[in-house]
C-alpha cells in the first residue's frame, strides 16, 4: 500500500469518526502526556519559582538528557521494545573517562579519547546483548533488564577488586587507600568537566532565534514539496511556521526587553549534537537499512519471508543504541563534573525511559519529537516537585519522593496503557469484521 493511500484512509477514518471522536482518540492516545502536562502546570505554579530559573534549569537538563534518550528510538523502531539494556552502553562510557582521567588528558582532547575508546567496547557490548535479546524474541525488556543487573556485577568486579589486583594501577587520585579498587566518586574538574559545554555558550534570546529561522525555512521548504506532490496534508507545515514565527517573535521580545532571561546561557556545541542525532534517526529511516529495521518491528515473520537477515538487524539496532548510550553518557557526565563510579549508571535507563514514555512514546513507536517533549515535562516535574512539595505538604524531601515514584510509575502506567489500548484495538478489529 503506498503512502498516499495509507494517509488517505487514515483521513477517511478520522472523519468518520466526527469533532467527538477525534477529540476521545486524542485524549486516549495523549493521556500520559496530558496528565504531565497538568502535573507539570501544577507543580510551576506551588513551587513559587521564577519561569527564568526553571528555564535555566531545563535548558541545562535538556542538554545534559537528550541524547541518553534519543539513543532509545532505533531498538523501538526494530520491534524490540524499550531497551533497558543502555545502561551497560553508559558502563562503557565510564570505562572510557576513568582509563582517561588516569591518563590525566584533559578537555576536548580527554572527551574525544573517551568516545574513541568507548565505541568499540560499546559495540562489543551491543552485540553480545543483541546475540542475547535474540534468543529472548517477545521479552527484550525484561531480558535487557536483568542483563544490565548482570554486567552491572561484572563492572564491580572490574574496578572492586581487579584494579589494583590482576589491573596494576597507582593513581592515589582514583584507587582506594588500600590499593585495590577505584574510589566511589571521582572528580572530573580539570578533566573532561565542561568539554564539550564549554566549547561556546550563547545567549538564550540568539539561540532562540537561529532555531526560529531554521525551523521556518525547514516547513516552507517542506510545505511548498507537498504542495507540489498535492499532498492534502501539508496544512500541518503551515501551522509550524506559524509557531516558528512566534518563537521568533518571543526571542526578538527577549533580545528587546532586558529581563532575567537574557542571563540564561545556552550550551551551543552540545545543542548542535543534540540536533546532529535527531537528524541521524530520521535519516537512517531513509535508508535500506532503516527500512529493514521497520520492516522487522512490524512483523519478523514478513521481514524473513521476504529475504531480510531478521537476527543481524536486531543485533545492529542494538549496536547503534549501545554506542549512542555510551556516548550520551559521555554527555551527561561532562555536564555533571563528577563520576559515581558504581551509580553513575544505574538509573540511566529507567529515566531516559520514563522521559520517552511522558512524551507520548509506547513500546512500539517512538520518534524525535516525542523523546524531547518527554524531556521537558519529566525534568521539569524534577525541578518544581521538592519545591511544590515543601509549599504543600510542608517537606521538600516528598517531593524528591514524588520524583522516583514518578520515574517508576511512569513506566508502570505506560505499559498497562500500551496493553489496554491493544485489547481496545483487537475487540475494534473484531467487532468491524
Amino acid at each position: 500500500m503506498s503512502e498516499n493511500t495509507s494517509l488517505n484512509l487514515q483521513r477517511d477514518k478520522g472523519n468518520s469518526l466526527g469533532l467527538g471522536g477525534i477529540v476521545k482518540k486524542i485524549l486516549f492516545d495523549n493521556m500520559v502526556t496530558i496528565l504531565f502536562v497538568v502535573l507539570c502546570i501544577f507543580g510551576i505554579y506551588f513551587s513559587g519559582q521564577s519561569l527564568a530559573f526553571i528555564t535555566g534549569e531545563l535548558i541545562t537538563r535538556i542538554a545534559r538528557n537528550a541524547f541518553l534518550v534519543l539513543s532509545l528510538i532505533i531498538p523501538v523502531l526494530a520491534g524490540m521494545g524499550l531497551n533497558f539494556g543502555i545502561v551497560i552502553g553508559a558502563m562503557a562510557g565510564q570505562i572510557a573517562i576513568i582509563a582517561v582521567t588516569h591518563w590525566k588528558i584533559t578537555g576536548i582532547a580527554g572527551f574525544l579519547l573517551c568516545i574513541l575508546i568507548s565505541t568499540p567496547l560499546a559495540i562489543l557490548f551491543g552485540y553480545f546483548t543483541g546475540r542475547l535479546l535474540n534468543k529472548t524474541k517477545g521479552q527484550e525488556m525484561i531480558a535487557s533488564m536483568i542483563l544490565g543487573f548482570f554486567a552491572n556485577g561484572l563492572y564491580q568486579l572490574l574496578f572492586l577488586f581487579f584494579i589494583g589486583t590482576i589491573i596494576p594501577m597507582k593513581n592515589p587520585t582514583l584507587v582506594l587507600s588500600g590499593g585495590i579498587g577505584i574510589k566511589n566518586t571521582i572528580d572530573l574538574s580539570g578533566g573532561i568537566k565542561y568539554a564539550v559545554d564549554g566549547l561556546y555558550r550563547m545567549p538564550l534570546s540568539l539561540a532562540l532565534l537561529i532555531i526560529s529561522l531554521i525551523l521556518i525555512v525547514i516547513n516552507i521548504y517542506k510545505y511548498l514539496e507537498t504542495k507540489k506532490i498535492k499532498r492534502k496534508d501539508n496544512e500541518k507545515y503551515l501551522f509550524s511556521v506559524g509557531a516558528s514565527i512566534l518563537l521568533l517573535i518571543l526571542s526578538i521580545a527577549l533580545m528587546v526587553f532586558r529581563t532575567s532571561f537574557m542571563f540564561i546561557k545556552v550550551p551551543f556545541v552540545t545543542i548542535l549534537v543534540i540536533v546532529a542525532i535527531c537528524i541521524f534517526n530520521v535519516f537512517i529511516v531513509k535508508t535500506k537499512l532503516g527500512q529493514d529495521f521497520r520492516t522487522v518491528g512490524q512483523d519478523m515473520h514478513v521481514a524473513n519471508v521476504s529475504g531480510i537477515n531478521v537476527d543481524k538487524i536486531r543485533v545492529t539496532a542494538i549496536i547503534i543504541s549501545t554506542v549512542l548510550a555510551a556516548w550520551g553518557q559521555l554527555i551527561f557526565l561532562q555536564n555533571i563534573g563528577t563520576l559515581n563510579t558504581y551509580g553513575s549508571h544505574e538509573q540511566v535507563g529507567m529515566f531516559a525511559i520514563a522521559a520517552l514514555l511522558i512524551g507520548g512514546a509506547s513500546v512500539t513507536k517512538a520518534t524525535n519529537s516525542q523523546a524531547i517533549i518527554g524531556i521537558i515535562l519529566f525534568h521539569t516535574l524534577f525541578i518544581v516537585s521538592p519545591l511544590a512539595g515543601k509549599n504543600l505538604l510542608g517537606s521538600a524531601q516528598i517531593g524528591e519522593y514524588f520524583r522516583v515514584f514518578v520515574a517508576y510509575g511512569v513506566i508502570g502506567v505506560s505499559l498497562g496503557l500500551h496493553a489496554f489500548k491493544q485489547q481496545i484495538e483487537a475487540k475494534n478489529k473484531f467487532k468491524s469484521q
